[in-house]
């Protein structure tokens, strides 16, 4: 059943987040791009590798769910959810055995209103659903605002399950969905 939030900024609207359609992809893939672009400075030799790869996740890949936020018939947001550390990293060895969110985007022109909030509210609701303890993520310092939102919520550190990328540090976090509600 789809979330529907009131949205913090526009009052009269409401944000609903839902399982993406096959009409949604182009969508998709504008706000993947345009959520992501800005740490494309931060990674200049791997930024072009990194959108092919973010692009590809419209299409390709098993996620359990492909979320999307949508504010007055318009896709704002998006997020995907895989089962375990190997249907979303093809990593085994991390032993990520719960939900794991991947390439959680909100259109730059929607940010602070409340969206990645409600896609991350719905994501804890479906791994408790999914009987699952915990919901993971990985994200890395050069998404500082990202980090500031995840432990607001109530997202803890993961130390045993962080990444290395080249010189890069892919942080791993985890909320426990059976402890903790997302306001």
């Amino acid at each position: 059943m789809p979330a529907e939030l009131p949205a913090a900024a526009d009052a009269g609207a409401a944000v609903l987040i839902r399982d993406a359609k096959e009409e949604d992809r182009e969508a998709l893939r504008s706000v993947l791009v345009a959520a992501y672009e800005q740490y494309a400075g931060d990674i200049p030799h791997r930024w072009e590798e990194y959108k092919e790869s973010i692009l590809a996740s419209v299409d390709g890949g098993s996620p359990k769910a492909r979320l999307v936020a949508e504010r007055n018939g318009e896709i704002v947001g998006s997020a995907l959810l895989f089962g375990s550390s190997e249907e979303a990293y093809g990593n085994p060895e991390l032993n990520i055995r719960n939900p794991i969110v991947r390439l959680l985007a909100v259109s730059p022109a929607h940010r602070g209103q409340g969206i990645a909030t409600a896609i991350l509210r719905e994501s804890a609701r479906r791994a408790a659903e999914w009987g699952a303890d915990t919901l993971h993520l990985h994200t890395s310092d050069v998404m500082a605002p990202a980090v500031r939102l995840y432990e607001y919520l109530g997202f803890e550190r993961d130390h045993d399950k962080d990444v290395q990328q080249g010189d890069i540090l892919v942080k791993s976090y985890k909320l426990h969905v059976r402890e903790k509600v997302i306001q």
